[in-house]
């Protein structure tokens, strides 16, 4: 398998360095500052990108023009953004995804048994840690749990809390932590009557995002055109 991996950062840097460890190809590394050098990097069976929205367009461009798949994790997309992967997943198997963890994809199927059971009776807030550097808040895996537990759009959906706010009414609470070299943290807060329940995942390090990223590569290039995610992993 031939990999074009976007971005030459460290998740990048890292996606690359399993990929070969792992017996793939990588016939190179780009971003939006060396785009000159992309007619001379080839054909990839996939692109791999977790790296910046703004290198987006001329992704999708690459896919097209040479008919392979994409595997892809950055978050912070718009709506225009999102739809543009939309309508390449028309032509193309595109495999999208906010967190590529396995653990992440697990507790994504947890929350969405648990909370029908405890939304009605249960307040519910969601907290997500992320190291320093990440650019947007909430995180993409934080968004993506949200829309689980708020599926009807039935609650209000508070990003943080200041000042005189009063009791709670029917809503979400979410809040961002920022701090250190913090991998990640996601945890769904079930707090009722004299009982919580809390749902949390800890990721330690980010090789099991490039892992899990590696793990789509491979599951993708051999599928048709469509939108793919984590729950194509755990139920194939």
């Amino acid at each position: 398998m031939k990999i074009l991996v976007g971005g030459t950062g460290r998740m990048g840097s890292l996606i690359a360095q399993t990929a070969k460890a792992q017996g793939y190809e990588v016939i190179g590394m780009m971003d939006a500052f060396h785009l000159d050098e992309l007619p001379q990097m080839g054909k990839a069976d996939v692109v791999v990108d977790f790296s910046h929205r703004d290198n987006l367009s001329w992704i999708c461009e690459y896919v097209t023009r040479n008919n392979c798949a994409l595997v892809y994790g950055t978050t912070g997309l718009d709506d225009s953004m999102k739809e543009k992967l939309n309508v390449l997943s028309k032509t193309h198997p595109v495999f999208f995804a906010a967190n590529f963890s396995y653990g992440v994809a697990v507790l994504q199927e947890l929350i969405r048994v648990a909370t029908p059971l405890l939304r009605d009776a249960y307040d519910i807030e969601l907290v997500e840690t992320h190291h320093n550097k990440k650019a947007d808040a909430p995180s993409g895996t934080a968004k993506a749990l949200l829309d689980i537990l708020n599926e009807n759009g039935s609650f209000k959906e508070v990003y943080g809390r200041e000042g005189m706010t009063g009791a709670r009414g029917k809503e979400i609470g979410v809040h961002s932590l920022r701090g250190g070299t913090e991998a990640g943290e996601h945890s769904v807060h079930f707090f009722g009557n004299h009982e919580s329940i809390t749902i949390t995942h800890h990721a330690d390090d980010r090789q099991i995002f490039v892992d899990g990223a590696l793990r789509a590569a491979t599951f993708i290039v051999d599928q048709k055109a469509g939108m793919y995610n984590m729950k194509d992993l755990l139920f194939r």
